[in-house]
């Protein structure tokens, strides 16, 4: 597994790290957690050694599935987690960071990340130096060992920097949705913020598991993504079918494919779930895939009818 050294720090996260959004079971379907917590462990087995979860993902289900499953590897992997744009005050912070560490059975976080801005979802906007006063707070107690940013425009990166050390950004990105490299991601290359891209196979659509007639079951929050809207889907189709004689021709699968062309740029870890463990198996092999500069022009051209059917709104989901 290759590692990508996080911001400015000595932390080394593998290139390939597992996403857990779908271990917290809300807002998904079909999850099980002896399932969730056998894909952990079948991530390690290959050779993951990042753990990417959230306070929000099922209320903590998430972390505390993650924490069993890790079991006594601790200082084995990283474990990275967020805390939600509710809780963004000082007291609300620490709170929130503790709650996470007892759900993880762990004493540190090796990156703890505003998972929204300040503001979002309807939360009352919070002045980002109490936050950043909060986050430090927890740096020098030694409870986390970085900071980072997920779902931050390119000014909001920028006004939080200028308050403290921010080493990451977790956006959306995947070949399907680029709004990341209008200006953000050559920023975060120059000023050494590592890029974690969240749904780098387009939530599934990039795996090429999902037919034109595909329809999710009820609670999925998939059926919301703006990729799977009728005026973009069929787009997709097209882009998917063009696609798979590339990844055939490499003897890797649609999934790998997707995962190795985001990993390709400098600084970048790509962010990966799964509900079992072949999944995980199969995701990590990605990290042992090269792509030549013919082959990234070609999927970059493959992408672009797809990108172009989408607004400037960086948000993938229709909430």
């Amino acid at each position: 597994m290759q590692t990508t050294i996080l911001g400015k720090t000595d932390i080394h996260l593998s290139t390939i790290i597992m996403g857990t959004w779908q271990t917290g079971k809300a807002m998904w379907a079909g999850i099980n957690d002896a399932q969730s917590e056998k894909a952990i462990r079948a991530a390690m087995d290959a050779g993951i050694t990042t753990f990417d979860t959230a306070e929000v993902y099922g209320n903590g289900h998430s972390e505390k599935v993650l924490g069993k499953a890790i079991g006594s590897n601790r200082d084995k992997v990283h474990l990275l987690s967020k805390v939600f744009s509710n809780h963004l005050k000082r007291d609300q912070v620490i709170q929130a960071c503790n709650r996470s560490l007892k759900n993880l059975g762990t004493d540190y976080l090796d990156l703890y990340q505003i998972h929204w801005p300040p503001g979002s979802f309807g939360a009352k906007p919070v002045p980002m130096e109490e936050t950043m006063d909060a986050l430090n707070e927890l740096k020098l107690e030694g409870k986390i060992r970085a900071i980072g940013v997920s779902n931050f425009s390119l000014d909001q990166l920028k006004a939080i920097s200028r308050i403290g050390a921010v080493e990451s950004l977790q956006p959306p990105y995947s070949l399907f949705w680029r709004h990341v490299e209008n200006d953000t991601l050559a920023w975060c290359q120059a000023n050494q913020v590592t890029v974690m891209a969240y749904s780098p196979m387009a939530q599934g659509l990039l795996t090429g598991k999902f037919g034109p007639e595909h329809r999710f079951e009820k609670g999925d929050h998939r059926s919301n993504n703006r990729l799977f809207q009728p005026d973009v889907y069929p787009k997709v189709q097209t882009a998917l079918a063009a696609l798979r004689p590339i990844a055939e021709k490499k003897g890797i699968t649609l999934g790998q494919l997707a995962l190795a062309w985001v990993i390709a740029k400098p600084g970048v870890c790509a962010i990966a779930g799964a509900r079992n463990a072949e999944q995980s198996t199969s995701n990590a092999k990605a990290a042992t895939v090269t792509l030549s500069e013919s082959e990234l022009a070609e999927l970059d051209r493959i992408s672009r009818p797809v990108t172009a059917c989408i607004d400037d709104n960086p948000v993938p989901w229709k909430w």
